[in-house]
């Protein structure tokens, strides 16, 4: 049981459209317990959306919790099951219009594995032709392209700080990098 918390009880506490959150107890490798808060989510996944001319598609939005505008790649959250690539190429299309091509999986992210279930698949996105945006409701944007070394350097300039965004757009660097070889 090294390093392996067993669940001893767990208590519903909230069922929102997102999240749902549980108050759950715990029994430690030392035989003692602890209380751990854990939301589950059913995921995410971003696409990272490159251009012919090797710039990157980017959406900017207001993003409540830290009260300021964000630029960031198309992303979305998984319906409960929902296959997340299925998700990726949907969620491309309604915020920035464009379809893909080809898609190359770029791995899963944990943003905050302390309390949270949440998983994002990431993706890169080529070979895109424009079609109709078709944003949710609730759901304001603006799309803006930006070259792809230069989305680097404001991923290193902390200019760009969502987590998926800066991981997504380092793995593709990558990616593309090695292709080259």
């Amino acid at each position: 049981m090294h390093l392996e918390e067993k669940t001893l009880n767990s208590e519903f506490i909230y069922d929102g459209k997102v999240v749902k959150l549980y108050k759950d107890e715990v029994l430690l490798e030392n035989n003692k317990t602890a209380s751990r808060e854990v939301i589950k989510h059913p995921g995410g996944v971003c696409v990272v959306p490159l251009t012919e001319d090797n710039q990157i598609i980017f959406v900017t939005q207001f993003r409540y919790p830290h009260e300021k505008v964000l630029i960031e790649i198309p992303a979305g959250k998984l319906e409960w099951g929902e296959n997340h690539f299925e998700c990726g190429k949907r969620e491309l299309k309604e915020e920035t219009g464009c379809i893909a091509e080809k898609y190359d999986y770029l791995g899963t992210l944990l943003p905050t594995p302390a309390y949270d279930t949440e998983v994002i698949h990431m993706y890169l996105a080529r070979g895109l032709s424009q079609s109709e945006q078709k944003l949710d409701e609730d759901e304001f944007l603006d799309v803006t392209a930006v070259p792809f070394d230069k989305a680097v350097e404001m991923v290193m300039n902390n200019e760009i700080t969502d987590a998926k965004t800066q991981l997504a757009i380092l793995k593709a660097k990558l990616l593309i990098e090695a292709e080259k070889q």
